[in-house]
């Protein structure tokens, strides 16, 4: 792993889509979309404008005033087809009560999501759902250091909203492929003043240095990434290399793991029950239990919320996801689910 993202955030595939709230979470009660995460509530594009050559942002109204939440919280946008897109909820100032906004980046190989956004027009009718939270903040006085690549600003400028506003210690780290192509730039210099590092990556003079941003680590920080899997992969290697793991260490990931050239099919044992189940090539271990009637526990599926994780009692996982250590990985007790396979002709899982 190199010490410094060498290569440039250019090399770096990172698609995702963000939705983004004015409010800062407060003490208000909680209104019907965040009661129960998977009732959905109708929403209508009021307005839309670009914000950068490939992100437009998306300003929708609620039918009545828009849910509390926390930073790192998400929720999902419900596709014609029947599907689903998890968006985080991003503090923004100078919106309604009653609206929430999404900003979405036009994916090259859209798989319906960005594509179906960037169709829309004002006066369309949305279904929303699914708030929750997978990547909080840490409570405590302890400093916060945040990176953030790409569109991956979006959580992380609700969180420097909420540290800035309680007074706690931070610093961000943005990176991007250009200037102009990083977004709420405006809002992150009145934001975070001083406590703002930016990194475009046309630039030599400012491209992200990993160590170098560690290194002004106050003692006992904890540290947050939100990009491209390559971002998360080279950030929690040094930190853990720095001695920064465990629960001081937070990653979140908006890109599911890609199949990949030879994957094939293999079987998982259930040792509660015995029973074997076949997971295809183009299936993820959710999706074969689900199919056999399982009910099952997660919530990202893309391998950064631990929410799915189960205990592995033989075979070899091959683990794909951005959360375990790598002694955890080698030991092969425990696995991710929504993304992870295996190495071996078959799994038994601790389920």
């Amino acid at each position: 792993m190199v010490m410094a993202l060498t290569g440039g955030y250019s090399t770096l595939k990172y698609i995702c889509v963000h939705i983004f709230t004015t409010h800062f979470p407060t003490e208000a009660p909680m209104s019907p979309l965040s009661a129960d995460p998977d009732e959905s509530i109708g929403v209508t594009l009021r307005s839309v404008q670009a914000e950068t050559p490939r992100i437009r942002r998306f300003v929708l109204a609620t039918d009545g005033p828009a849910p509390s939440w926390s930073a790192g919280a998400h929720l999902r946008v419900h596709l014609p087809d029947g599907g689903d897109r998890p968006y985080s909820l991003v503090a923004l100032p100078a919106l309604g009560e009653d609206e929430l906004a999404l900003g979405v980046l036009l994916e090259e190989n859209s798989t319906g999501g960005s594509r179906f956004m960037h169709g829309l027009e004002p006066g369309a009718r949305l279904r929303v759902s699914g708030l929750r939270n997978s990547f909080p903040l840490h409570e405590g006085p302890e400093a916060a250091i945040l990176f953030a690549g790409g569109i991956g600003i979006t959580p992380m400028l609700s969180m420097a909203a909420d540290l800035s506003a309680a007074g706690r210690p931070f610093r961000l780290h943005y990176a991007g492929r250009s200037l102009a192509q990083m977004a709420f730039v405006p809002e992150l210099r009145n934001l975070c003043g001083r406590a703002l590092r930016l990194h475009p990556d046309d630039d030599a003079q400012t491209r992200l240095d990993i160590d170098a941003a560690l290194a002004t680590m106050p003692e006992g920080a904890h540290v947050y990434v939100c990009g491209p899997r390559g971002m998360i992969e080279a950030v929690t290697a040094r930190a853990r290399a720095a001695g920064i793991e465990g629960a001081r260490l937070h990653v979140e990931l908006f890109t599911a793991e890609a199949p990949k050239a030879g994957d094939g099919a293999f079987e998982i044992e259930i040792a509660s029950t015995g029973e074997v189940l076949t997971v295809a090539a183009d299936q993820s271990i959710i999706d074969a239990l689900e199919a056999a009637g399982h009910d099952v526990m997660y919530d990202c599926r893309r391998g950064d919320c631990g929410i799915c994780q189960c205990g592995v009692l033989a075979g070899e996982p091959d683990h794909r996801d951005v959360i375990l250590t790598e002694s955890e990985r080698a030991a092969g007790q425990v696995m991710q689910i929504c993304v992870s396979r295996a190495r071996s002709p078959r799994l038994v899982l601790d389920l």
